[in-house]
């Protein structure tokens, strides 16, 4: 009899905790992220649009994010071709920059509510390099954009050559020439 009492509370308990993890399945599932949408080459086109000039990241990175710019007043980015960056940590660098390096934060409230690394403007005093304004304040969905541009066209694709500085502009535009063939 005591072990039947046992069953049934043992059986009850596993019932209601199906249902209370169901009910949290359901949430989390509801809350999750929606997944990118399918990159295209619009998408990919914008993208470099805005690398190129709303945010205007070849100021430090240069024009193909290889590190190498025309501008000696910018600070220097690196190059971002040999890394192997997710589309992740490239989102959070361009929306929360990189307190105490030359990389500016390009979400206008990225600060403002610890939105990023849990930090406030009050925090990044502390850091000994001020981070600079942005060329521009960007939505979430362009970075976005640009994050996905770098990983289709730059990031871990090497040390630019002719035949992926055309592949890069999609024709053989009149830099690429400067590049053996």
């Amino acid at each position: 009899m005591a072990y039947r009492i046992w069953f049934m509370r043992a059986c009850s308990g596993l019932i209601a905790f199906a249902a209370i993890a169901g009910t949290l399945l359901t949430v989390s599932h509801a809350q999750a992220p929606a997944l990118a949408p399918p990159l295209t080459p619009a998408a990919v086109a914008e993208g470099m649009r805005l690398y190129q000039q709303k945010a205007d990241c070849r100021a430090c990175h240069g024009w193909s994010a290889d590190g190498n710019k025309a501008d000696n007043q910018m600070p220097d980015g690196p190059s971002l071709r040999d890394k192997k960056f997710t589309r992740n940590l490239l989102v959070l660098t361009i929306k929360c920059g990189r307190p105490g390096t030359g990389m500016p934060a390009f979400d206008k409230f990225a600060y403002s509510d610890g939105r990023c690394y849990k930090l406030r403007e009050a925090d990044l005093q502390k850091y000994p390099m001020r981070m600079p304004d942005p060329a521009a304040t960007l939505q979430q969905r362009e970075i976005e954009l640009i994050a996905d541009f770098l990983m289709e066209k730059v990031v871990g694709k090497g040390t630019m050559d002719h035949a992926q500085c055309v592949e890069f502009w999609g024709s053989d535009v009149e830099v690429c020439r400067t590049f053996q063939k």
